[in-house]
């Protein structure tokens, strides 16, 4: 699904101070902080429920008389983000704080959604420990910072070693170039019947998930200026680039080196590459994520304790192996007060309290996230939380961030039915390109460069 459409609003001068007075909505309980948050679609993953829910039992114990109502919406993310818009949009609904993709929250600052939080930062000791990429991804073009960041990602090539091992491949793989990741998965299609050789998520009803660790994984290794030149605050037309990567995508699925068509486009596929596929020793390769450890520990959704012996981890190399080798995306998640919460001082006060640095540690142990703290990068409990955290960690010094701009979730759409487009062989990768630029120029207003 498409992000909703929203229009800007105008905030209010207390607002633009920074002031987290309330909106005086009648209806709020002065003595609830409401906390709206995604829940996972698959019914067996509750680290964020079970994180949150320790907070909250700290919180109102020491803070009495005070309650914390979670709100988990269930959903996939774009349909999650859709729900959390409709909720900000009035004072009746809007929660006190809300968990925001940052790939979302430039948007959410645009329409109006958001609070700034600079006067509550500049008195807080720990965001000094905040790293300045985590800190930018949370700040809008107004120079103001609207959320604090729980932890980043960063995204590579997971592989099955005993099903390389049946076809013949090293255990020890580390693909130099695109061309070695499509044959690798060719001799498996060959070797291995019955397995899916490569997984690249795909398609508009992904969304983000699609774009940014399918899409963009492709698109920045290939050595251009791939989407937006900052220097001239302009988007590109016209990039090879974007062709290469969408031909990539039209390869995987034109050769069926992919997931069967329905199952490619289907909106839970990535649950089930972690939690059916990977484990089950369906798929041999996937294009994916560093949280992926978090579905197979005790408690998982998928327990599966052998998956350090059974699974290798490669990075993703650049198109032709051309310097610097290796490509990553970086995202994550912030939490951020609405412009309309009700009480935007209680939802500072459990913020603070979700970032103690032992919640800090807890939650990126918890929910394999990569530390965007200094301090809790050092702790021995996140650099022992799970098998391969050096790998993506060491992945961070050639990772790449989307651009944080307003506009760019309906740059992600359209980039999203240009996948699909090439997915379903219904367009070359030059044709979904110029359907693209085309969207690009209505999107942004004409503000393009080729």
């Amino acid at each position: 699904m498409r992000p909703t459409a929203v229009a800007p609003l105008v905030l209010a001068t207390a607002l633009a101070a920074g002031s987290l007075a309330a909106c005086g909505d009648s209806g709020s309980d002065s003595a609830t902080v409401k906390v709206a948050y995604n829940r996972n679609t698959d019914n067996k993953v509750r680290f964020k429920d079970d994180f949150l829910q320790s907070v909250k039992e700290r919180f109102e114990k020491d803070h009495p008389g005070k309650k914390v109502k979670l709100v988990p919406i269930q959903a996939p993310d774009n349909d999650y983000a859709t729900k959390a818009q409709q909720m900000m949009r009035s004072a009746k609904t809007a929660p006190d704080l809300v968990y925001e993709d940052t790939f979302r929250i430039n948007s959410d600052i645009k329409a109006g959604y958001l609070r700034p939080l600079d006067d509550q930062l500049a008195k807080w000791d720990s965001w000094s420990r905040f790293v300045p990429t985590a800190k930018a991804a949370a700040k809008a073009e107004d120079g103001r910072t609207y959320g604090v960041p729980d932890g980043t990602d960063t995204r590579g090539l997971w592989f099955n070693k005993q099903l390389f091992a049946k076809a013949g491949l090293p255990a020890d793989w580390q693909p130099r170039t695109w061309a070695d990741i499509l044959d690798a998965a060719r001799t498996v299609k060959k070797k291995v019947p019955g397995v899916i050789p490569l997984s690249v998520l795909t398609g508009k009803a992904l969304g983000e998930a699609a774009v940014m660790q399918g899409f963009e994984m492709l698109l920045y290794g290939t050595g251009e200026n791939p989407l937006y030149d900052p220097a001239a605050k302009k988007w590109a037309t016209g990039s090879q680039g974007f062709k290469d990567a969408l031909d990539f995508v039209r390869t995987v699925y034109g050769e069926k080196l992919g997931p069967d068509l329905s199952d490619a486009l289907d909106p839970n596929v990535n649950t089930r590459v972690a939690t059916e596929w990977l484990p089950e020793g369906k798929l041999a390769i996937a294009l994916d994520g560093s949280w992926l450890g978090q579905f197979w520990g005790p408690k998982g959704a998928k327990e599966w304790p052998q998956w350090p012996s059974v699974l290798g981890q490669a990075a993703m190399p650049t198109k032709d192996g051309q310097a610097p080798g290796r490509v990553s995306l970086s995202g994550g998640w912030t939490w951020a007060i609405p412009r309309k919460a009700g009480n935007p001082e209680l939802a500072w006060e459990f913020l603070q309290a979700m970032q103690t640095p032992a919640n800090a540690v807890k939650w990126d142990v918890v929910d394999a996230q990569i530390a965007v703290r200094d301090d809790v990068a050092k702790d021995p409990a996140y650099l022992k939380s799970m098998p391969g955290i050096d790998f993506f960690t060491g992945l961070v010094k050639y990772t790449h961030y989307r651009p944080a701009l307003p506009v760019y979730p309906q740059v992600s759409s359209a980039i999203g039915e240009a996948m699909e487009a090439v997915t379903t062989g219904d367009s070359t990768a030059s044709q979904a390109a110029k359907t693209y630029d085309g969207q690009l120029r209505t999107i942004t207003e004409g503000a393009v460069t080729r």
